[in-house]
């Protein structure tokens, strides 16, 4: 897997995490905002009486899709097709990348926006586009955030969790201007005027931007259909204002069927952000109202992971990050110890399978965690991370004398 550059060659975990932990500011931060997020999600969970048969049949429809994932997959690019859209498959980061660029390339235009694209950060399109002469502008508030302070994603909901209100203000009055409009002068730290400031800069950046880069949460392979769940607003007008929009998603994110998006749209907002519901759910079809359409179907490494019994389990997670804020570890060490784009527990057994356990960084990351199983009980489809980091366990690299031991 090519991932962001800053990423490759970093030390192993313990290495990391003990530099981690020696920033009492990085601490607080990550304390204060998962204990938020914690307890928000506890209690609209605990509305549901039926919460338990919503994470099983969540479970259930992920485990069926990926045991039938090529006829699901299919048929998704066959509606998609059908739609007006148009599909490519990508079998690893470098094939995305070039795809990618090419689309871009072929509309004229060397600007993009982004939106929901954790997947083009596993496969650093940003850094690819950069080479292609193409700049990548990112639209949700924390990924603007990383993007201005030259940073690294270290959450997956929030990826400037790390981050303190000053910090943001002081990045916003620093780097703002070199990307777009400038922060107005005497921004303060107070979150509504932050947000004002990122809604000003974007906005202008939206209404001149002709080709956008998205995710997606879900793709339903009954209808074509994509779904993007969010808070802001930017991934609205990033999927309808313009004229071109690329959508790169991994293959795990199919389901069979719209009735089964049901399931996901109650199990997502309460695991995720602690609500009952998020503010905005865009879905769409195919070319969309004339919009050219192209969906990019990612696989780099994931039918590998398919392949594993107890692994890949790991290919139901929808991206919630609840596992993250209840972790001890994730707590004090924070994402970038993690040396990927999906930090704490999920991103532990995810992220070796993926890339392999040839380097130390991804030999120690099955280690990242006390077995504690807090990521197991909050998962709402039920992904035994402990059974999985166990397994990856015993296939990473010991010593001779170690294993001669055992």
């Amino acid at each position: 897997m090519t991932g962001p550059a800053t990423f490759l060659g970093m030390p192993a975990f313990p290495a990391n995490a003990a530099a981690a932990v020696r920033d009492s500011q990085l601490r607080f931060n990550l304390r204060k905002a998962t204990h938020t997020i914690r307890g928000k999600r506890a209690s609209v969970v605990d509305e549901l009486p039926d919460w338990a048969r919503l994470r099983e049949a969540g479970k259930q429809i992920k485990d069926h899709t990926l045991r039938d994932l090529e006829r699901y997959l299919l048929q998704l690019e066959e509606a998609v097709t059908a739609a007006g859209g148009h599909v490519h498959w990508a079998a690893d980061a470098r094939e995305a990348n070039r795809i990618v660029a090419g689309l871009v390339r072929a509309t004229g235009e060397t600007d993009v926006v982004k939106v929901k694209s954790m997947a083009t950060q596993e496969i650093g399109l940003n850094e690819a586009l950069a080479e292609a002469g193409i700049t990548a502008y990112e639209t949700d508030l924390a990924e603007l955030i990383v993007q201005l302070g030259d940073d690294q994603p270290s959450h997956i909901l929030v990826p400037a969790i790390h981050r303190s209100r000053a910090e943001i203000r002081e990045i916003f009055l620093e780097r703002m201007a070199a990307w777009g409009r400038p922060a107005p002068e005497g921004l303060t730290d107070d979150p509504r005027a932050l947000a004002e400031a990122a809604r000003r800069h974007l906005r202008e950046r939206f209404l001149s931007t002709k080709v956008a880069i998205s995710g997606a949460n879900f793709m339903i392979a009954e209808t074509g259909t994509l779904v993007v769940l969010e808070s802001e607003g930017n991934g609205r007008m990033c999927l309808t204002l313009p004229k071109t929009l690329i959508s790169v998603v991994g293959i795990e994110k199919v389901l069979p069927t719209w009735r089964d998006l049901e399931v996901f749209l109650q199990l997502l907002p309460r695991s995720s952000t602690g609500e009952r519901m998020n503010p905005y759910t865009s879905t769409w079809t195919g070319a969309a109202e004339g919009q050219e359409f192209h969906l990019v179907l990612l696989d780099n490494g994931r039918t590998q992971v398919l392949a594993d019994e107890v692994g890949r389990q790991a290919l139901r997670c929808i991206r919630c990050s609840a596992c993250l804020n209840v972790c001890p570890v994730y707590e004090r060490a924070g994402g970038h110890a993690y040396g990927s784009v999906y930090p704490g527990p999920i991103g532990a057994i995810l992220t070796p399978q993926l890339r392999g356990m040839s380097s130390p960084l991804d030999a120690s990351l099955p280690y990242a965690s006390t077995l504690c199983g807090a990521c197991f009980d909050v998962c709402p489809v039920a992904i035994d991370i402990p059974e999985v980091l166990v397994s990856l366990r015993g296939r990473a690299p010991h010593p001779r004398v170690e294993r001669f031991g055992m």
